[in-house]
């Protein structure tokens, strides 16, 4: 047996080099995945075409370079014999499906959506909301980059055309508002897309995101020439703040229990602001990664309203990404800030601090980093301190930050303490003086035996906060 061919696949079926559909039909196993020789799936394969016995794996990664650029990804393979021929399902398994949820409703509530262009397999990709914003059959696909300027409105052409040629011939990052006819009438959009290149400057991806303002831009134009700018503007306040609302509730859910990381116990604290209609930027990630190691993650984005929310999701869904791919931590914070110096727009980028730790559960190692971010409060036999902190400011503020790395062995009935400003800050009020009001609480709450609602415990202590606030208490059972 010298090799495959496959023959059918799903529409909705899509390989790791984003291969879809009809697109996969024809070609030839080892040509198109050549990692999959000699593994124990390749065996497989055989063994189901000479017996009939069908075959199941276990979840394993995969990986393939295209162009120089690595892709994993997580796959369950099952193989089944239909006459003479092999019925393969892979499997992709999404460690975070429920956040893979979350982006698709934020999508679907922001009205954007995410597009990638490989440029080496001249391939286009889009997600869902994508069609929605141009008002586009999925059937027909994607509309090519080089294309879209010819869907724009007359006077946006010349913009847009020097834009995309920015964006191809010089790998300059882009954020430009533009206009397109449809059958509903004129919509006002926006692209933000920025380029991967090779390691000679070449460009070989193009990932960004299209964002229809229709609904904006009408809002502003009613501003402007009602007469009853007052009722619209309540009518806009009170939707903004049942939109903020949904928004925190899609990004952020707080378990109600504790998770259990890695052999670490993590109780998580949210609260919003008391005050306000705008939802913060506040947030969270604690996941475990696929070689059993745990993230933990609290960051804070400056500003409220979409804005915030917008920046908030792409750090929260960047920072899993690659960490899952086993990037250190200091190359994620420099990305991190890459990226939104690179999205930003005329009127000033965004700007955010965060500290980040990976925990190794075998030789109980923390490795952190923090940009800008206050230290982390570590409590240990009834004393607290915080951590001395690495280099690193806060992302999105310079282009050439520096980001440091410091580790902590952390031990049996220890409690470390990620948190973010509304915790600890009081109007009028120097932060040290909220920083040892904090370490203070702490040690008397876990004194008290109440160290398995830690992060809760405190976030209670803070009612009427004007700011949003957000606790992640990290403890090694004392049984460990």
């Amino acid at each position: 047996m010298e090799d495959y061919r496959i023959d059918a696949a799903a529409p909705e079926s899509v390989d790791v080099s984003g291969h879809r559909g009809r697109e996969l039909v024809g070609r030839r196993i080892l040509e198109t995945y050549p990692t999959v020789s000699g593994t124990a799936l390749w065996d497989a394969y055989r063994e189901t075409l000479d017996t009939g016995s069908a075959y199941e794996s276990e979840p394993f990664t995969y990986e393939e370079v295209s162009a120089g650029v690595p892709r994993e990804s997580l796959y369950s393979v099952r193989v089944s014999r239909l006459g003479d021929r092999l019925v393969v399902s892979w499997i992709r398994h999404d460690t975070s499906e429920r956040e893979a949820g979350r982006l698709t409703e934020l999508q679907r509530l922001g009205n954007l959506g995410w597009m990638d262009w490989n440029l080496v397999t001249d391939t286009v990709t889009w997600s869902d909301q994508v069609y929605a914003v141009f008002d586009r059959d999925p059937a027909l696909g994607p509309i090519r980059m080089e294309e879209l300027p010819g869907r724009l409105v007359a006077d946006d052409m010349p913009r847009m055309g020097a834009a995309v040629q920015r964006l191809l011939g010089e790998g300059r990052s882009v954020d430009e508002p533009f206009r397109i006819g449809t059958g509903s009438g004129v919509r006002h959009l926006r692209m933000v897309a920025t380029t991967r290149t090779d390691a000679d400057g070449a460009p070989l991806e193009v990932h960004g995101f299209f964002q229809d303002l229709t609904a904006l831009r009408d809002a502003e134009l009613a501003l402007v020439e009602s007469e009853r700018a007052n009722l619209v503007q309540r009518g806009m306040l009170k939707a903004e703040r049942a939109l903020g609302a949904r928004l925190r509730d899609t990004l952020l859910p707080v378990p109600e229990q504790s998770l259990d990381l890695a052999g670490l116990c993590v109780d998580v604290a949210y609260v919003p602001a008391d005050s306000g209609v705008n939802v913060g930027g506040d947030w969270y990630s604690a996941i475990e990664l696929p070689d059993k190691s745990a993230l933990f993650v609290v960051g804070d984005v400056a500003g409220h309203g979409l804005p915030a929310v917008g920046t908030m999701a792409q750090l929260r869904f960047y920072t899993k990404g690659m960490a899952v791919t086993g990037s250190a931590l200091p190359v994620v914070l420099g990305r991190l800030n890459s990226l939104l110096l690179h999205t930003a727009t005329d009127r000033g980028g965004a700007t955010a601090t965060m500290v980040m730790g990976r925990y190794q559960p075998s030789d109980r190692q923390l490795t952190w980093v923090r940009a800008g971010h206050l230290p982390p409060l570590l409590i240990r036999d009834g004393q607290a301190g915080f951590l001395a902190q690495p280099e690193g400011c806060m992302l999105g503020a310079a282009f050439r930050s520096a980001y440091g790395q410091a580790s902590l062995a952390l031990l049996p009935g220890d409690h470390l303490l990620f948190y973010t400003d509304g915790l600890v800050e009081d109007p009028g009020e120097d932060i040290e003086e909220g920083l040892a009001r904090l370490a203070e609480t702490a040690v008397r709450i876990v004194a008290e035996g109440r160290g398995d609602v830690t992060a809760h415990t405190l976030a209670a202590l803070r009612a009427g906060n004007r700011d949003d606030l957000c606790v992640l208490d990290i403890r090694v059972p004392e049984e460990s």
